[in-house]
C-alpha cells in the first residue's frame, strides 16, 4: 500500500485538476458561461466579458466571487460574471452587494458605514452627499505626492476610484434608467408605437432610436438645403443626443464590433459611441439589438430568451468574420475558468506538509508522494505559462505578474532537478516553497488590473523579450534557489538535528552550483538587456535603478563565488552569502520598481513595499542565526564539529576553527 501511495495521492488530486472541465452550470437556467466568453475590446485587447468581470472586481474588491447581499433568500455565490452582467442589467439589485474594499476605520467613519463585514461595503450604504465628499476627498488627495500618502488617503484614493469603475460599468450594457428617460422625453409622434413592456426597457428606447435615425438624416438634408424641419424632432434629437455622447467617454469596455469588413478589426466602440455615431452614418449597429434583448431578458428572468439572444449574438459575429476574436474569448475564457496557477499553488503547499514530514520519518513513500505532487504541479504550472504564451503570442516574461509566476517556474525546475539528483526532500521543499511564494505573490500582484494588457511600445518587441528578459529572470530564479536551499541549511541545522555532515556537504555543493549557473544567466541578461537599451533608448547603459539592480545580482553572485574560491568562507558562510543574496535579487525585483523613477518602473506598487521590508528582515534574522556560534546550532551539540567559517592564522593564511 505504501508503494502505490504516491501514485493514488497524485491521482487524486489530478481529478481535481480535471474536475474544472467539467460543463459550466447554468444559475436559473441563464447561460451564463456563454455571455461570459463574448468577446469586447479592453486595455487595447480582445478578451472576454469573464475577464473584465474578473479583473475588475478582483481590483475592487479583492476576490473573483460575490457573497449573497444581507437579507438575500438565495444566499448563493455569485461568480464574476453573472456580478458583471446583475451589475449592468440590475443595478438596484447589484447595489446591495457589498463588493468596495475598505480597509481604514477612518475611512469609514467618513462614510458613516458601519453596517456589514469589516472592510466590506455596498455601493448603497453610501449616501449621495458621502459620494460627493468621497470624490471631492479623491481629488485633493490626488494633487498630493504618492509617496506621502498615508494608508487612510490611499484608501480613500482606491474606494473613489473603485466607485467611478463601477459607476462606468453599470453603464456598459445599456444606458441607465431607461425608464424615466422614456417617461421624460419630450411628446412626439413616435413614442406611441413603444408597448407598455418596452416602454422600462432598453430595448424600446433602442427601438424608438432606431425610428428616429431616419428622421436625424432627413433633418440633416433639409438644414443643408435651408429647408424648415419640425421642432419637435429636433427636441428629441437632442434628447438622445444628451443622454448618449456623455455615455461615449464614460462606459467602460468596447462591447459593439465593427460590423463592416472593411473597417478595421480593431475599431470597436461603447454602445455611447456607436450610438451616436449612428446618426452620421444612418445605421444602427446590429450588435445593440442583440445586446437590448439579453438585458430585457435578464431583467424579467427569461433564460430561454437571453441564451437564445447569446447564441444569435454568436452566430452573428461568425457571419461578419469575427470568429478569431469569438475564439480569443472561449480561449481566455477557459483558462480563467481551468485557473491553472491556483490549483499549482494549492499543489505546492501539499507537497511542502509532505517534505517536511519526511523530515520528520524519513519515509520514503511520503518524498516521493511529494516529489510527484511537486511535479504535477509543474505540469500545471508550465500549461498555465504556455497558454498565456498562446493566447497573446508573446515570450513568457512581459510585465511583473508574468515575472513573478516564470521565477517560480524557473526555481521549481531547478529543485526537480535537485531532488533527482539528491533524493533528500531538500529539492522538493525549496520547490514548492519557492512556487508557492512566487505565485501568492503574481495574485497579489494581479488585483491591479488587467495581466494580460498591451505592452508600452519599447517593450513590445518580441526578440528581446525572449531573449534579455526571459535570460535574467532564470537567474533571478537559479539566484532565489540557492538563497532558499542556503535558509533549510541554516533553519536545519540550528533549530534540529536533522544536518548531518552528509547532508550539509550536499546542500553546500547544491548551492555553489546553482550559484554559478545564477552568476553566468544574470550576467548574459545584463549585457543583453544593455544590447536592448541601445536599440531601444540609444544607450547600451544609462545607470537607470533597473539597471543598477540587475548589475548588483551579478557582482553579488561573483562576490559569493570568489569568496568560496579564495576561502574567504566555507559552507556556513556560503550559506549566510547566499541568503544576502535573495535580500539583493528581491530589491532588484521589486523594489526599483517602488521608486516611481527610471524607465523601467512598470510594476510600481505602493503596498508591496511592507511585504518586502518584510522578507528582507526574516532573511536577515536567518542570517544572524547562520552566524550564531557552532554551540548553538543543535545539529552540532556534542558532535564537535569543523566551524565552516574561516579565521585568519597568525601567518595571514587561512585555517579551520573548530567548535
Amino acid at each position: 500500500m505504501k508503494q502505490r501511495l504516491p501514485w493514488i495521492v497524485c491521482g487524486l488530486f489530478a481529478l481535481w485538476v480535471l474536475s474544472a472541465l467539467r460543463p459550466a452550470p447554468k444559475p436559473g437556467g441563464f447561460a451564463l458561461a456563454e455571455f461570459g466568453r463574448l468577446p469586447v475590446l479592453l486595455n487595447g485587447r480582445v478578451q472576454p466579458f469573464d475577464s473584465v468581470a474578473r479583473n475588475t472586481l478582483l481590483s475592487m474588491h479583492g476576490t473573483q466571487t460575490v457573497r449573497p447581499a444581507p437579507g438575500e433568500a438565495s444566499g448563493r455565490v455569485l461568480s464574476a460574471t453573472e456580478w458583471l452582467l446583475e451589475l449592468m442589467s440590475k443595478p438596484e439589485q447589484a447595489g446591495n452587494r457589498q463588493v468596495f474594499r475598505v480597509e481604514s476605520l477612518e475611512l469609514r467613519n467618513l462614510l458613516d458605514a458601519r453596517e456589514g463585514r469589516l472592510g466590506q461595503l455596498a455601493y448603497n450604504d453610501f449616501s449621495q452627499q458621502k459620494l460627493q465628499d468621497l470624490e471631492q476627498e479623491a481629488r485633493r488627495i490626488s494633487e498630493k505626492d504618492s509617496q506621502l500618502r498615508s494608508g487612510y488617503e490611499k484608501d480613500a484614493l482606491h474606494l473613489a476610484e473603485s466607485v467611478h469603475l463601477y459607476h462606468r460599468l453599470r453603464n456598459s450594457l445599456r444606458p441607465e434608467n431607461s425608464q424615466h428617460f422614456l417617461e421624460h422625453l419630450p411628446d412626439h409622434p413616435l413614442k406611441a408605437s413603444l408597448t407598455a413592456s418596452e416602454s422600462g426597457e432598453f430595448a424600446g428606447e433602442l427601438k424608438l432610436y432606431k425610428q428616429l435615425v431616419p428622421v436625424a438624416m432627413t433633418l440633416l438634408h433639409k438644414e443643408a438645403a435651408g429647408e424648415e424641419y419640425n421642432q419637435a424632432d429636433v427636441q428629441l434629437l437632442a434628447s438622445f443626443f444628451r443622454r448618449y455622447e456623455p455615455l461615449s467617454r464614460f462606459a467602460y469596455p468596447l462591447i459593439v464590433p465593427p460590423m463592416h469588413p472593411d473597417v478595421s478589426r480593431d475599431d470597436w466602440s461603447n454602445i455611447g459611441t456607436s450610438l451616436s455615431e449612428s446618426l452620421r452614418s444612418g445605421e444602427v449597429n446590429p450588435a445593440l439589438d442583440y445586446f437590448a434583448r439579453m438585458d430585457s431578458s435578464f431583467r424579467k428572468g427569461r433564460s430561454d430568451d437571453f441564451n437564445a439572444a447569446v447564441a444569435e449574438y454568436r452566430q452573428w459575429l461568425q457571419d461578419k468574420n469575427l470568429t478569431p476574436e469569438l475564439k480569443k474569448g472561449q480561449r481566455e475564457w477557459l483558462f480563467n475558468h481551468l485557473e491553472p496557477f491556483y490549483k499549482s499553488m494549492t499543489l505546492y503547499v501539499a507537497a511542502l506538509i509532505l517534505g517536511c514530514v519526511f523530515w520528520l520519518n524519513f519515509s520514503h513513500p511520503v518524498r516521493r508522494t511529494a516529489f510527484y505532487l511537486v511535479v504535477l504541479a509543474f505540469a500545471i504550472h508550465t500549461a498555465g505559462v504556455l497558454f498565456r504564451m498562446f493566447l497573446e503570442g508573446r515570450p513568457p516574461v512581459t510585465n511583473l505578474y508574468s515575472s513573478a509566476v516564470f521565477v517560480g517556474w524557473g526555481a521549481v525546475v531547478l529543485g526537480i532537478i535537485l531532488e533527482r539528483l539528491f533524493k533528500d526532500g531538500v529539492g522538493v521543499v525549496t520547490a514548492s516553497t519557492i512556487g508557492f511564494v512566487t505565485l501568492i505573490i503574481a495574485h497579489h500582484l494581479s488585483a491591479t488590473g488587467d495581466t494580460m494588457e498591451m505592452m508600452r511600445a519599447v517593450l513590445d518587441t518580441n526578440l528581446w523579450l525572449a531573449t534579455h528578459v526571459v535570460v535574467i529572470t532564470i537567474g533571478y530564479s537559479a539566484t532565489f534557489l540557492a538563497g532558499f536551499l542556503a535558509i533549510v541549511y541554516i533553519l536545519r541545522g540550528v533549530l534540529s538535528k536533522g544536518l548531518t555532515a552528509e547532508t550539509g556537504k550536499s546542500l553546500s555543493r547544491m548551492v555553489y552550483g546553482i550559484l554559478c549557473f545564477a552568476t553566468l544567466f544574470s550576467f548574459v541578461g545584463t549585457v543583453l538587456g544593455g544590447i536592448w537599451a541601445d536599440q531601444s533608448w540609444g544607450r547600451f547603459w544609462g545607470w537607470d535603478p533597473k539597471e543598477n539592480g540587475a548589475l548588483l545580482i551579478v557582482l553579488m553572485n561573483a562576490a559569493i563565488l570568489h569568496a568560496r574560491w579564495g576561502g574567504i568562507v566555507r559552507d556556513r558562510g556560503l550559506m549566510v552569502m547566499a541568503i544576502a543574496g535573495n535580500i539583493v535579487t528581491a530589491w532588484s525585483w521589486f523594489g526599483v520598481n517602488m521608486l516611481g523613477v527610471g524607465l523601467h518602473s512598470y510594476g510600481f506598487m505602493d503596498k508591496a513595499f511592507v511585504w518586502l521590508l518584510t522578507f528582507i528582515i526574516s532573511q536577515l534574522v536567518v542570517m544572524g542565526l547562520g552566524m550564531l556560534p557552532p554551540r548553538f546550532w543543535m545539529s552540532f551539540k556534542g558532535n564537535r564539529p569543523v566551524d565552516s567559517t574561516p579565521k585568519l592564522s597568525h601567518r595571514g593564511g587561512i585555517k579551520p576553527r573548530t567548535a
